[in-house]
Formats: structure tokens, sequence, C-alpha cells
């Protein structure tokens, strides 16, 4: 009996939060892989805000999703059948998968075979782009040393909540940002950050100034913003300023420039954006390193998870309305 799967199609560009007239649900004849190519059967769907912005009509570093296209995701799953060399019926594949059941794969940048691994909640969690992108960011650009002070927004989301304890690890003294009562004392008691501001709250320069009473040494900012402007607003001499998103914004597409910018050049420091997929070839030096701090329970992560296919519209939006701790899944 012929393979069925199910999809679930853009169909308006959305305006805000994905509404019921944005997307549909269609089932269709699953695909049959041709020479050099993998069929796979997904399993999680993991969502991250920027997989808004590809809904939009405006370049990236992916291009937008058209019209009557499935609806983009990163996705781990199982090989059903291959055609290709570099994949065997049973391979776990990290790829874009998008919000269906079934996929196309080929032996390309975007597909990973994970070997030797059976937790796919802390692959997609961890030892996907949640992970790499926290490595790199954190490392390369926020690069933390010992008694300095780091700030992270978003600290109790996927990406937050990895780079705020890869400072802790470098031994920094870590402060998070995040928005509630809940999520401030997941980003402390579970995470292990020393403090956490809450946004919805508390006075930003008020708070950052009890917390950060020398300056910010490392911003890994995941809004833009007013936040962003806030700690701008707090640096340290020679502080570095990690781009890793703009949450804020995803929705709107507006992008106001932050007033506090000129404190860049007062302290001497810097701002600067980055893509870990141009990381690619160091993606097995991450992931080692992710997986023997997790091992040696230095680095903790959570989950939410929501079941089904027909979830992840509001999932995405949950992205947006704050009903995520850690990284957001499907369960497929």
């Amino acid at each position: 009996m012929p393979l069925t799967n199910r999809q679930i199609l853009l169909r308006r560009r959305p305006s805000g939060l994905l509404g019921p007239e944005d997307a549909e649900a269609v089932t269709t004849a699953a695909p049959v892989p041709a020479d050099g190519e993998a069929l796979l059967r997904t399993t999680y769907i993991g969502l991250d805000a920027a997989a808004r912005t590809w809904l939009n009509d405006q370049p990236g570093y992916l291009p937008p999703v058209a019209l009557g296209e499935v609806i983009r995701s990163a996705g781990i799953g199982e090989v059903v059948e291959s055609r290709c060399p570099a994949y065997q019926v049973g391979d776990i594949v990290t790829t874009l998968t998008g919000f269906q059941e079934y996929s196309i794969i080929r032996d390309d940048v975007f597909s990973t075979v994970i070997p030797g691994e059976t937790d796919q909640v802390a692959i997609m969690s961890v030892y996907g782009s949640s992970g790499t992108t926290a490595y790199f960011g954190m490392t390369d650009i926020g690069r933390p040393q010992p008694g300095e002070t780091v700030v992270v927004s978003a600290a109790a989301g996927a990406t937050g909540s990895i780079a705020g304890q890869i400072a802790k690890i470098a031994g920094a003294r870590v402060i998070g940002i995040a928005g509630g009562p809940q999520k401030c004392r997941v980003v402390v008691e579970d995470f292990g950050f020393d403090a956490c501001i809450d946004y919805k709250s508390d006075d930003m320069p008020a708070a950052l100034k009890q917390h950060c009473p020398k300056g910010v040494s490392v911003y890994f900012d995941n809004v833009g913003g007013p936040i962003l402007n806030a700690v701008l607003g707090r640096l340290a001499p020679g502080a570095r300023v990690v781009l890793c998103g703009v949450i804020s914004s995803y929705l709107t597409g507006e992008h106001p420039g932050p007033a506090n910018y000129v404190n860049l050049l007062a302290k001497t420091a810097s701002m600067q954006g980055f893509n870990a997929l141009q990381e690619w070839g160091r993606f097995d030096e991450a992931y080692g390193q992710l997986r023997r701090w997790e091992n040696d329970g230095s680095l903790r992560h959570r989950e939410t998870i929501f079941e089904g296919l027909d979830s992840c519209v509001e999932a995405l939006n949950g992205l947006f309305t704050g009903a995520n701790i850690g990284k957001m899944l499907v369960r497929v």
C-alpha cells in the first residue's frame, strides 16, 4: 500500500502570528526517492524563532518559503528507503524536514547522519542548530573569561540556555533575561545562571545596574529591540556583543536601530553577527564538546514538546507567546 504524507503548506504570508488562513494541512502521496536520494520518516520537528522569518517574502540566508510549499523547519527522522550511498535504511538523520511526515534527503550540507545516538530529543535540543549556534556564538565571539559578567537574553530558550551555561563553564558570572517569574526561576535553578532579570516586570536599566555593577563584558543577544538598547547602555570596556537573533521584530519585520550603539565607541566594544552554518566544518568539534559537557553534568537541557503534526503552527506561534522553556519540539 502506497505511503501517504501529511504536510502543512504555506497558503498566505502571515502578518504577526500564523492564522488559520495562512497554513493548510493536506495529505498527499509520500515522495519516491530517485537515484542519489533517500526517504526520511520524520520523528521530531524542531522549531526556532528564525523559522518565522522564512515565511516572509524577503531575502535571508535561506530563500523564503514559497506559497504552496511545505513550511520549512529543522527535524530528525529515520531513513526508510535509500537510493543514496550516504544513507542506509535505519539511519537517524537531522535535516530540514519541514512540516511533513516524509521528506527526501540528499548527501548535502543540510542532512547529517547521527551515528550511535538513541536520544533524538537530546540531538534536537543540544546537538543540533541550537547547540551549535550557542557554542560558536559564545566561544568564538563572546569569548567569556573567568570573572567577567555575561548577559544572555531569551535565557530560558533553547539557544540562550546553552549559551549561558557555556559562559558559566568558562568561569564567568552569568545573568539571564527572560519573561515571567517561572522562566526566571528555571534559568537560575535548572540552568545554573547566577541571576535572571524579568523583562516583563523589572526596570531593565535599574536591574542591569544592580546585577552588573562593573558593566557587561559579553552580551549574547537573541531578541534585539529595547533589551539590546538597554544592555548597550551598560557595556564594560572591551565588551563583546554577540548578535544571534532578533525575535522582538520577527513578527513585525521592523528593526529599529539601537540608540545606544554609540556606547560601542565609548567602551571600545564590538558587536558581531554570525551564522553557525558557516562553521559547518567544525560541527564535530561543537558536538564533541557539548557531549562532554552534558556527560559530566555541566550542561543541562529542557524541552517543550507538542504532540502531532497538526500542532506545528501552534508550536511555532508559541515561540512568540512564551509557551516554551528550552527547545520547542513537535513529536510527529
